[in-house]
């Protein structure tokens, strides 16, 4: 059968067409639905261990030392002494770490205070403080502006009675003028020269001063005095220029002595005015000066009030228990140190040598043994343990030890050394851990192998989710929570991880809330 070129371009087509939807299902329909199921959060314990396999070897002697450098205090043993596990041996000083513990211990307590007080909010007292400071801020601001206003009305009065002072002056002027020096010698020319600049200055201080009165803003004001004052001392210039002509030789017998004394008088008014003018410009500078602190005053209180007002933010809270996280480790680091400054007899055995005394000092960094120990017990079991977990091992973790040469039973044991020397395996930093057993079976043989689980950590009766139900973004630990029919994002706060891979929650959940695991 020949298959036409037309019906070929259908077959294609009609291929095409099956294969796009069947790609448009793949993408927005199979992969779409996304596979989960709810987890009800719930009280439970939590366990974290370190599993790893080791060999039974023979019981060795165990160089002990302190974790920290410092002053041997007292050593309570001697060579031959048998001791118990757990009994102590020696101690360092530790007097000055009491003391930091302390100052410590207050640390944290006000940092917890503050913290306690920002969740809890001000008191009813505190807003109103607050609000009284608002109140009285503002009553001070009122004051100020009503101080302001009773300035400018004085530097008007001011104002007049300079304009009055400089007329007066100007008619004084005048009435000399044209009673002595009516001709056109120097003289004359000269005094009628200044009588003409006191008068122009006397209207341009009038026609300021009317515009300030006509319309009484704070810049028309202060135009006004501006100008006023130029004309107080162009005033005062002249009446000075005026009297030393008074004086002149054709002049000194011809101008009476009371005019002069009139002048005199006149120009002693007008420096008064300069001074009472410039105290008035003083004055306003100084009022509003006293405005803009009243206004600030008031802001801050408006802004204290707004702050005790308003809810916590998060960033504070988050500041603040940062603070208490902080002060609380260096507490137990405090703690630990001085729980470590006491050496403790890892296991039973018996003291076969001691190699300092009371007094002397102790560098751990040198690796030197303060006391040597040889266990009760000939067994012990060594095993090399990975660099990312010996860091979560201490002296005395519980260990539960399982022998192939006896399957069915479990051995108990505890961890007595961890060498502070690596081990390179196959390129692989690993530590050696000693762990002692409690009883050793009759039996047993160097050489053994052993399977050992170390119990580095408990918490006992805390909320528990898995960790497939956390997410990381952005340092945050964060779950969706089915609320209703929608599920929200929320952030918690996750404590001890353990080797079943449940996670202990700290913050951010609560008990019966059902948590999304993605599979």
């Amino acid at each position: 059968m020949i298959i036409s070129n037309r019906a070929k371009k259908t077959i294609l087509l009609i291929i095409v067409v099956l294969l796009t939807f069947f790609g448009i299902y793949q993408i927005f329909f199979k992969k779409g639905k996304t596979e989960f199921t709810l987890y009800e959060v719930a009280w439970g314990n939590i366990v974290q261990e370190i599993s790893e396999t080791g060999q039974v070897q023979k019981g060795e002697e165990i160089n002990l030392s302190f974790k920290a450098s410092g002053r041997i205090r007292e050593i309570y043993v001697k060579v031959g002494d048998q001791v118990d596990s757990g009994e102590n041996l020696a101690k360092l000083e530790t007097a000055e770490l009491a003391i930091q513990l302390q100052e410590a211990k207050a640390v944290w307590d006000i940092a917890q205070a503050k913290l306690n007080k920002l969740l809890a909010g001000p008191t009813q007292e505190e807003i109103k403080v607050s609000q009284t400071a608002v109140e009285n801020s503002q009553v001070s601001l009122d004051t100020s502006l009503q101080g302001l206003k009773d300035v400018y009305e004085d530097a008007l009065n001011v104002s007049d009675d300079s304009y009055l002072k400089i007329y007066n002056a100007f008619n004084e002027v005048d009435s000399i003028q044209r009673t002595y020096f009516t001709s056109n010698d120097q003289e004359s020319i000269r005094v009628r020269e200044n009588k003409n600049k006191v008068s122009s200055a006397m209207v341009q201080a009038k026609t300021y001063l009317d515009i300030a009165k006509a319309n009484s803003t704070d810049e028309k004001i202060d135009t006004s005095l501006s100008e006023m004052k130029k004309a107080l001392e162009v005033t005062s210039d002249a009446l000075k220029i005026i009297r030393e002509t008074c004086e002149e030789s054709t002049y000194r017998s011809l101008v009476s002595s009371t005019n002069k004394t009139s002048l005199d008088t006149h120009r002693g008014y007008i420096n008064i005015a300069i001074t009472n003018l410039a105290n008035s410009q003083q004055s306003i500078i100084s009022a509003k000066f006293t405005i803009e602190s009243a206004k600030v005053t008031l802001q801050a209180a408006e802004d204290n009030l707004d702050l005790k007002t308003a809810p916590a933010r998060q960033e504070d809270i988050d500041l603040y228990q940062a603070q208490v996280n902080q002060a609380e480790a260096q507490v137990q680091l405090l703690e630990n140190q001085i729980r470590d400054a006491t050496l403790k007899s890892p296991t039973k055995g018996q003291i076969t040598k001691i190699n300092k005394k009371a007094g002397e000092m102790t560098q751990p960094a040198l690796q030197e043994a303060v006391i040597i120990l040889l266990p009760a017990t000939p067994f012990e079991v060594k095993v090399d343990i990975y660099e990312e977990d010996v860091v979560k091992i201490n002296i005395g973790d519980p260990v539960e030890i399982s022998l192939i040469s006896f399957p069915e039973k479990i051995f108990k044991g505890k961890v007595i050394t961890i060498n502070p020397a690596e081990e390179i395996i196959e390129g692989v930093v690993y530590y050696e851990v000693v762990i002692d057993f409690e009883e050793a079976p009759e039996g047993l043989k160097t050489g053994m192998t052993a399977d050992i689980v170390i119990k580095v950590a408990s918490r006992d009766n805390v909320l528990v989710i898995p960790k497939t139900a956390i997410e990381k973004k952005d340092d945050k630990s964060l779950v969706k929570v089915l609320k209703g029919e929608n599920f929200g994002e929320r952030e918690i706060k996750i404590g001890l991880i353990g080797s079943d891979d449940n996670v202990e929650i700290i913050s951010g959940l609560e008990e019966g809330e059902k948590v999304v695991i993605t599979k």
